[in-house]
């Protein structure tokens, strides 16, 4: 299992569980040794599934953790596989298997592992331009995805208390409704911060969420 993916998961349901006030350890020894095993990926999705199952009061965390999955299959798993196989058609086929599952904190993921091999700080208009293209014309279905974020931009460097203020007068799109927010707090703060982890559980609307998917970002952007 990836070191960065195996601290980000940690970090996550202990916050998860500290605000919310469900314990996460058994939920947590599953998943690291679901994502330990030297499975095929949708073997490893089934049994990923099954664990979550067991535990359907961490069910609003099923999909970003899938993200996790994935990234730790590129990073830990296809090293195991010929060296072309995210081009082989298996793959191909389990992609489209799979088209309906994670969300948009896949990218944010795969930017961050950018932003390690480059040795630069992420950034929320590097993200955008740089990494999506979402300037660029045949990029338009990731414009789309993530207007909500380039027109909020500024919020960057506000604060966590108007970020979240900002949620409840805008209209999100679906893709990044429940992301919006620890995003924005990622951006504002790449680093986990004490400071940002009080205010969103102070000003966000579903504090519990918040705060594990922006201490699951924070933390796989560890060096």
């Amino acid at each position: 299992m990836d070191n960065h993916v195996r601290t980000a998961l940690i970090a996550s349901l202990d916050k998860f569980a500290a605000v919310s006030g469900k314990d996460s350890i058994k939920l947590e020894e599953g998943l690291i040794e679901v994502f330990s095993k030297d499975l095929g990926f949708l073997e490893k999705v089934a049994e990923f599934d099954e664990v979550f199952n067991e535990y359907p009061v961490f069910e609003e965390l099923r999909e970003v953790f899938f993200d996790l999955l994935m990234i730790n299959f590129f990073a830990s798993d296809v090293k195991k596989l010929e060296e072309d196989y995210l081009e082989s058609d298996e793959w191909a086929d389990i992609e489209e298997e799979t088209i309906e599952r994670g969300t948009e904190l896949l990218n944010l993921l795969l930017y961050i592992n950018e932003c390690h091999d480059e040795r630069i700080k992420p950034e929320l208009g590097d993200f955008l331009k740089e990494f999506l293209l979402v300037e660029e014309d045949e990029f338009q279905d990731e414009f789309h995805i993530y207007e909500d974020l380039i027109s909020n931009q500024n919020l960057v460097e506000s604060s966590i208390e108007d970020i979240c203020s900002h949620v409840g007068m805008i209209e999100i799109g679906e893709e990044m409704e429940d992301l919006f927010i620890p995003f924005m707090a990622f951006f504002h703060q790449p680093k986990e911060n004490e400071q940002v982890l009080k205010d969103l559980q102070e000003f966000s609307p579903n504090k519990s969420f918040d705060v594990a998917v922006y201490s699951l970002i924070a933390n796989f952007n560890k060096n």
